[in-house]
C-alpha cells in the first residue's frame, strides 16, 4: 500500500506552511517511527533550507528524511513516486502559484490548509480550498498562531463552519519555539519535548492521520 500524501497549501503567505510541514515530518517520524519524505515545491526553498540545517547538526544519515525537489506538473509524478518507498509524503507549496499548486492537490491524500485567525487570512482560503475542491481532493482547516484568549479565534471558528471543509480540533498556539526551533535546524518536538507546542503538534498529527487514513 502506498503512503499517505499530505499537501499542505495556502494562497496567501505567512501562515506558517512549511513550519507546519517540518513539525509534522518530525512529529511522524521521530514519534511515530514512520519513513517520511519531504517535497519542496516553493521556489523559496524554505523546507529545503531547513533541513541542510538539520543536516549540518545532526549529519545527512541523522535527519531521517527523504527529500525531492520538483515543481509544476512533476510535483505529482514525484509524490507518488516518494509515495512507493515511505509511509508518508509532505509536500510544502508556493503560495500565490495556482498552476504550481493543482498537481500536488491531486496527488494528495489530504489538503491541509493552515490560516492564522485574522480576517485576512479568512478571505485568502476560499481560493484554495476552490482548487482542492476542483481536484478532487479532501481538506482541512488548520488554525496556527493562535493567541492565547484570542476573542478574534471564537469569531474566526463561526465562520469558518460555513465552509464546506473541516476545521481540525486540534491548532497551534503562538509560541516562539516553533519559529526559533525552525531556525536551529530542529522543532519545538526537539527543544521542548514536553511543552505546550509539543502537545499540540502532536494531536494535530495524529488527527491528520487518523482523517487521511479513512
Amino acid at each position: 500500500m502506498p503512503g499517505k500524501i499530505f499537501t499542505i497549501s495556502q494562497q496567501k503567505g505567512g501562515t506558517g506552511k512549511t513550519t507546519l510541514a517540518a513539525h509534522l515530518a518530525i512529529c511522524w517520524s521521530v514519534l511515530d517511527g514512520k519513513s517520511v519524505a519531504i517535497l519542496d515545491t516553493d521556489p523559496q526553498g524554505s523546507l529545503g533550507e531547513w533541513l541542510e540545517t538539520r543536516e549540518r547538526c545532526l549529519g545527512e544519515e541523522g535527519t531521517g528524511l527523504g527529500f525531492r525537489t520538483a515543481s509544476g506538473w512533476g510535483a505529482r509524478r514525484e509524490a507518488r513516486s516518494l509515495a512507493r518507498d515511505f509511509d508518508v509524503v509532505i509536500i510544502d507549496t508556493p503560495p500565490k502559484a495556482e498552476t504550481e499548486v493543482k498537481p500536488a492537490l491531486e496527488a494528495a491524500d489530504l489538503v491541509v490548509v493552515p490560516l492564522q485567525p485574522t480576517p485576512m487570512d479568512l478571505w485568502a482560503t476560499e481560493p484554495i480550498l476552490s482548487l482542492a475542491a476542483g481536484e478532487k481532493s479532501d481538506a482541512i482547516l488548520v488554525l496556527n498562531r493562535v493567541p492565547a484568549r484570542a476573542k478574534l479565534t471564537g469569531e474566526m471558528q463561526a465562520a469558518l463552519s460555513e465552509f464546506s471543509v473541516p476545521t481540525a480540533r486540534a491548532s497551534l498556539g503562538n509560541r516562539v519555539v516553533y519559529a526559533s526551533s525552525i531556525g536551529a535546524g530542529k522543532t519545538a518536538l526537539e527543544l521542548e519535548p514536553r511543552g505546550k507546542a509539543s502537545d499540540e503538534v502532536r494531536a494535530l498529527a495524529k488527527e491528520l492521520m487518523r482523517r487521511a487514513s479513512r
